[in-house]
């Protein structure tokens, strides 16, 4: 009996679904593509999330329910189900921290712009924005309250000048076409194109590789 067998036999149900395999693969990409990219990325929309928090909540129970058992076929299938879980909770947390490291750097950035607020899940916007309130309050009082009234907005953007501190979209990154594609990219003496094919990897500013990556020609790797 191999580990295929053993896991079937504990969790037939669960096991034989093929969407929790795509679902790994989709966290896998969403995580390394937020790693990747120097600004906030959209929240996937898709409910990946809900099912993944779902169903680490299934396994936790389920492994609940397995300890103390001690058959050696139960306790060996226990250890890969409960790898299998710290996988899972591992891209989970390391996603949310990548995410929540660009909302501290930029707050005001993605709050003062309502199409980049729309890149936040619900909980992101309510963190940023009591971050944000926070984190004024503690500037008024240190120093700012010392100021005039009209110089202590940090959003100013008098003299066509923005306080507001914002991603660096000439950040190189990697990326992975998905199909044959026209690449333009932006060097720093002179633009160039190369006709790429699905498989290439390769180096560009995130701001030529943003609009590739958003269409779905390509991937962060």
């Amino acid at each position: 009996m191999d580990i295929d067998d053993i896991l079937r036999e504990v969790d037939p149900v669960s096991y034989s679904i093929p969407s929790e395999t795509r679902d790994l693969q989709a966290l896998t990409r969403a995580w390394v593509a937020e790693r990747s990219a120097p600004e906030l990325l959209e929240w996937p929309a898709d409910g990946i999330f809900e099912r993944v928090n779902e169903r680490i909540k299934k396994q936790i129970e389920k492994i609940e329910d397995m300890t103390g058992d001690m058959d050696p076929k139960t306790n060996f299938a226990l250890i890969v189900i409960q790898t299998e879980l710290e996988r899972f909770k591992f891209l989970v947390r390391s996603y949310l921290r990548a995410r929540i490291a660009k909302i501290d750097k930029h707050t005001l950035h993605y709050l003062s712009n309502p199409t980049l607020r729309a890149r936040l899940s619900p909980t992101e916007l309510a963190y940023a924005t009591r971050h944000q309130a926070l984190l004024h309050n503690h500037y008024l009082s240190s120093f700012l309250s010392s100021f005039p009234p009209q110089l202590q907005n940090l959003n100013d953007t008098a003299g066509n000048i923005s306080m507001i501190d914002s991603p660096d979209l000439d950040t190189a990154v990697f990326i992975r076409l998905l199909r044959d594609a026209l690449v333009e990219g932006r060097g720093t003496d002179s633009d160039g194109a190369i006709d790429g094919k699905a498989g290439d990897i390769l180096i560009l500013r995130w701001s030529s590789a943003k609009s590739l990556v958003e269409s779905g020609g390509a991937e962060l790797a």
